[in-house]
């Protein structure tokens, strides 16, 4: 199995993650999304989307995006709930993450982490970035407030969805001390068994 991954990544991150706690075993192939690694032709051929992460499985089978690829190893495990309702649930919050969390959160990290990045019409788009990202944690921050976990009560896909870019928000100089759920289920992820962190390969 072959894990198409970059380090700094955070949807790499919640591959990673899950295959630690389920100790399955891969090679992970190193692409700098960054520098065009991943629009190679030879990259574009396995993935025509141009994106990590990208696995593929022990029968060459090819799967690409990050939430699509934990609800696969989840199955028939405990990260996937069992009720449908609560399953439901856990898909809500990984659309949630796609849609209205990691296009702000992840993407302002990226611009401040390469400033080459940061062109005058990016740089712009700054504050509207941040204010909808500051939107996505206090709605994360206030289900935490009376829930430990985002579905079944429990440690699921969901919460390794949400934590792969949350964790490093203040990397995106998003103030975390203003969430304090946010940092308290922060902190009962990173002691799952198996964790490690966004920097372990």
């Amino acid at each position: 199995m072959k894990l198409y991954d970059y380090l700094p990544s955070g949807n790499g991150y919640k591959v990673r993650l899950l295959l630690a706690h389920l100790g399955l075993k891969h090679e992970r192939i190193e692409v700098d999304s960054n520098a065009g690694g991943t629009q190679t032709p030879e990259f574009l051929k396995m993935n025509a989307n141009g994106k990590i992460p990208t696995i593929v499985l022990d029968d060459g089978t090819v799967l690409p995006e990050s939430n699509a690829i934990l609800y696969y190893f989840a199955e028939n495990t405990a990260f996937l709930p069992e009720k449908r309702i609560d399953r439901a649930q856990a898909l809500r919050w990984m659309f949630f993450e796609q849609y209205s969390h990691e296009p702000y959160i992840a993407v302002v990290r990226n611009w401040l982490h390469h400033p080459e990045l940061l062109t005058p019409e990016r740089k712009a788009r700054l504050p509207d970035l941040k204010q909808r990202g500051e939107k996505a944690l206090k709605v994360m921050d206030e289900h935490l407030a009376t829930e430990p976990y985002f579905a079944a009560g429990r440690y699921t896909i969901a919460d390794i969805a949400l934590f792969a870019y949350t964790h490093v928000a203040d990397e995106g100089e998003f103030d975390l001390k203003k969430y304090p759920a946010i940092q308290a289920w922060i902190g009962r992820v990173k002691a799952q068994p198996g964790h490690i962190p966004i920097t372990q390969g």
